[in-house]
């Protein structure tokens, strides 16, 4: 069931929305300010943001930024700001969506199915995945290479199912850490690399010589399936 935070100072606004959207068959969450979004965000994993400007604590703008930098979770921002160079900022900035107030919350509930939908990752046969020579199994938790089953730990495991699961897309460092660890990331935690390093020894693969298991430098990592 999709899990909604609500980020939003105003109490009337904050009510109607989450009674609606309750009704609707989602589990909401709500808080007043960025920094209480942000912890809820590293640590919960919502399915969704709904995301004020207008909060006490930081522009809305700029807690959008911060949320972006260790998440991949959709944001639909919640505006006043009908401006169209403001509209193109805000997408720019990370946002998947936005509404403009005064809205109706059958609009909002419009646009969580929308992003919902387009962030969903394909569906797998019987927890199968399958990219190139490498196959997947979520219910076993387990990995063939070539038919070879490959050892994993299990945050090795993790990290590779969530990059399966979003094959030919680079996945940037932030989301893989907050989605894998589920905490904060920070750019100097050397935690991410090795795990990845040991990935790639057990892919039979280096960074220098990668086959599957690709880095998109200042980006992400990929996990492909062509390995020519």
């Amino acid at each position: 069931m999709p899990v909604v935070l609500v980020v939003e100072d105003d109490p009337a606004i904050r009510r109607a929305l989450a009674r609606a959207l309750t009704d609707a068959g989602h589990v909401v969450q709500t808080v007043e300010t960025a920094l209480d979004a942000l912890r809820v965000i590293t640590t919960g994993q919502p399915s969704v943001v709904i995301l004020d400007l207008g909060l006490p604590d930081m522009d809305g703008a700029d807690a959008l930024v911060m949320i972006r930098a260790v998440s991949a979770v959709p944001i639909i921002v919640a505006t006043a700001r009908r401006g169209e160079a403001d509209m193109v900022r805000l997408l720019n900035a990370g946002a998947d969506d936005y509404v403009t107030k005064p809205f109706s919350t059958a609009q909002v509930q419009a646009r969580i199915a929308a992003v919902l939908r387009r962030g969903a990752p394909p569906p797998a046969p019987s927890g199968v995945l399958q990219v190139g020579p490498l196959r997947v199994e979520a219910v076993s938790r387990t990995a063939t290479l070539a038919g070879q089953p490959l050892r994993l730990a299990r945050k090795e495991f993790d990290l590779l199912h969530y990059l399966a699961e979003r094959a030919g897309r680079v996945v940037p460092r932030g989301e893989l850490f907050v989605a894998v660890w589920r905490q904060p990331y920070v750019n100097a935690d050397p935690t991410l690399d090795a795990h990845l390093s040991l990935l790639r020894r057990k892919l039979g693969e280096s960074a220098a010589e990668p086959r599957l298991l690709r880095t998109v430098r200042g980006v992400g990592v990929m996990l492909v399936g062509d390995a020519a």
